[in-house]
C-alpha cells in the first residue's frame, strides 16, 4: 500500500465532514438504480469499492441486502460509516485495503465503484484492479468515473477521465457493457462534476 496515498485519505476523513468533500451524496440514486437493474435477490453479495463513508451501504442494508462488503483505503472513513450505522454496522463486512492490493477470498454478484477507478492513473494500477475484478466478479460490475467533461483532479489528486468508449475498452477483456449514462453531480459547494456511469456483465472468456 502506498503510504502517502493512505496518509492522504486518512487525513481527508479525519479532518473533513461529509459537507466538506465534493463526492458526498445524500441519496446515491444512480448507484442504486444500477444495482436494482440487476434484479438480484437480497442474498446477493455486493461490494462497494472505495465506499468510504458513502451512504450507499445504509440504503442497501435498509432494503434488506444481507451480504454487503465496503472496502476503502481509509480506516477513518469506514469508522465514520460504522458510527453512523450503529448496530447495523455489525452486519457489514468492512475491509481496509488499497484496491490494487485487495485479495478477496470470495466472489461477488455486484462490484460497485463510484469514483475510485479514476484515481488509478498508471497502466499497472488499472491492470491490477482489472485482474482482481475478473477473478472475483461473477455477476455484474458498475463503475462511475469523471467523464471527459468532468474535473481533472479530485481531493488534490490527479484523476483519469473516461469516455464511454475508453471505459468499455478497459473492461472488454472479461466484461460486456450493458449501458452507460452521464450525469452532473452537484457537490456540497454547489459546483458541478460530470460523471460517467456504466454497468457491465461478467463474461467468461
Amino acid at each position: 500500500m502506498n503510504p502517502e496515498t493512505k496518509k492522504h485519505w486518512e487525513t481527508v476523513y479525519e479532518t473533513k465532514n461529509p459537507d466538506q468533500v465534493s463526492w458526498t451524496q445524500e441519496v446515491p440514486k444512480t448507484s442504486l438504480d444500477f444495482i436494482h437493474s440487476f434484479k438480484l435477490p437480497k442474498t446477493a453479495k455486493i461490494i462497494d469499492i472505495g465506499g468510504g463513508d458513502s451512504k450507499l451501504v445504509d440504503f442497501l442494508v435498509n432494503e434488506g441486502f444481507e451480504n454487503v462488503t465496503v472496502l476503502d483505503i481509509s480506516a477513518n472513513a469506514l469508522d465514520k460509516a460504522k458510527k453512523r450505522l450503529g448496530d447495523k454496522a455489525n452486519t457489514i463486512n468492512w475491509v481496509v485495503s488499497d484496491i490494487t492490493e485487495f485479495e478477496p477470498n470470495t466472489t461477488f454478484d455486484v462490484w460497485h465503484d463510484r469514483a475510485t477507478f479514476h484515481f488509478l492513473t498508471t497502466t499497472e494500477q488499472v491492470a491490477k484492479y482489472m485482474e482482481t475484478a475478473r477473478k472475483s466478479v461473477n455477476g455484474y460490475l458498475t463503475i462511475g468515473t469523471f467523464s471527459e467533461n468532468g474535473p481533472t483532479k479530485c481531493s488534490g489528486l490527479t484523476i483519469k477521465q473516461y469516455t464511454e468508449e475508453s471505459l468499455t475498452t478497459e473492461l472488454e477483456n472479461g466484461f460486456e457493457k450493458i449501458r452507460c449514462l452521464t450525469e452532473d453531480h452537484t457537490t456540497p459547494f454547489q459546483t458541478t462534476q460530470n460523471f460517467l456511469f456504466c454497468s457491465f456483465k461478467r463474461q467468461v472468456i
